[in-house]
């Protein structure tokens, strides 16, 4: 049995924030429904496909990171949830769904499985396995617990917080008993960010022309831990609106237009007079905690403890759009693509 297998083909690096004419949806060849035989791999059909700012980084021919650039001329990839259609792997089997890295394209040949999961159906819906409890889910989890080191009572500020991350980083916030407030770029984030996912309270950077005095309306106290998504002035300003030992989770620099030519920041003599740590980090740093965290967040969502927003766009044709989206705010929730449906 053959199919088409389109494709989302990267075109080559970039410098600055990624258009869509940096990618180009390919109709693809005719492929065999096939794992070849004696190869240990095992062929996938793509279902959701997940956007991250991570993957800017790989568009640029810059070999000094944690993970390789995408290769000109070749399908990007990314994190997907897909449906195994023929497997020479036998730890895998046709019909099973594993989440993990994979192509954009309809169709894609699996040769590594270290960090592939397979998915147990239950009542959430799959395309949570890239958001709630995928790398955006678990990033949260263990930048908040392990790297803030939180406590009932702190004061929280989230960038970026209707996000895939942030979303669920205020939430774990509130749960601990924290005060939270996030920053998002539009009046229905901040509607969101306050009405759906609880926050104390919330604000649209866009509309602060003085950021410095917008932290200290919402922290006149000071805030204890930034859960930082964005970089930039945001970052410098909660530098001097941070408490003495405040804590600093260093996880995106999304505001950063152009990787290769960044701002610098101007207030960290801060970290020395207020003792404030300040820490990046990476979520496969904590992957032993993996189990613990879909056991938490799992019963969290069963109990409606929390709720998570997803911004889905509808086939691979879309795929640039949703994508280039990421880096002007245009997702509300987090970014999925579906591919196909799951029947």
């Amino acid at each position: 049995m053959e199919a088409e297998n389109k494709q989302v083909i990267f075109k080559g690096f970039i410098e600055g924030t990624p258009k869509e004419t940096d990618l180009q949806v390919m109709p693809g060849i005719s492929i065999k429904l096939k794992a070849p035989k004696g190869s240990g791999a095992f062929l996938v059909k793509n279902l959701y496909l997940s956007c991250d700012p991570y993957m800017r980084g790989r568009m640029r021919d810059f070999r000094d990171s944690y993970i390789p650039p995408f290769v000109p001329g070749q399908p990007i990839e990314g994190f997907g949830v897909s449906e195994v259609v023929d497997s020479d792997n036998p730890n895998f089997k046709p019909g099973d769904l594993v989440s993990g890295i994979t192509g954009w394209e309809e169709y894609s040949l699996i040769h590594r499985t270290e960090q592939l999961r397979k998915i147990k159906q239950d009542d959430i819906p799959l395309s949570f396995h890239l958001g709630l409890l995928g790398m955006p889910g678990f990033t949260a989890y263990a930048g908040f617990n392990e790297v803030c080191s939180p406590k009932k009572g702190e004061y929280v500020l989230v960038s970026a917080a209707s996000g895939a991350v942030g979303q669920l980083v205020g939430q774990l916030a509130k749960l601990l008993g924290c005060y939270v407030v996030g920053s998002s770029g539009s009046s229905q984030k901040v509607d969101l960010l306050r009405n759906k996912l609880g926050f104390d309270d919330a604000f649209n950077y866009k509309e602060e022309p003085d950021l410095d005095a917008a932290l200290k309306r919402y922290f006149p106290q000071g805030i204890d831990i930034y859960f930082d998504n964005v970089g930039g002035e945001m970052l410098d300003t909660a530098l001097v609106n941070m408490r003495i030992h405040g804590r600093i989770s260093v996880c995106g620099m999304v505001s950063e237009q152009n990787l290769s030519d960044p701002r610098g920041i101007h207030n960290l003599y801060n970290l020395i007079t207020k003792r404030i740590r300040m820490q990046g980090f990476l979520q496969s740093d904590y992957l032993n905690l993996y189990p613990r965290f879909l056991e938490d967040v799992i019963s969290l969502y069963n109990q409606g403890k929390i709720v998570y927003i997803e911004d889905m766009n509808e086939g691979l044709e879309s795929a640039p759009s949703a994508f280039v989206g990421l880096f002007s705010g245009r997702n509300v929730g987090k970014q999925v693509i579906r591919v196909a449906k799951y029947e």
